[in-house]
């Protein structure tokens, strides 16, 4: 399991879906590994809740 505990985007690249673009990469590399990913970080919790296709490599709690 991958803990996303933290996301950053320098200044210059806010507003132009950078964030989004890494949490989707993590995701992508996530479903190859085959592993779960726990999302601690406000953005990517929100970003999990935005895209319910992240679904199969959200880590749920027993």
């Amino acid at each position: 399991m991958v803990i996303i505990d933290h996301t950053y985007v320098s200044d210059e690249m806010r507003e132009k879906g950078t964030g989004s673009k890494l949490v989707a990469s993590v995701v992508d590399e996530m479903r190859q590994q085959g592993k779960k990913i726990m999302p601690l970080c406000p953005f990517a919790k929100a970003e999990f809740e935005r895209h319910k296709e992240y679904e199969d490599v959200l880590h749920k709690k027993d």
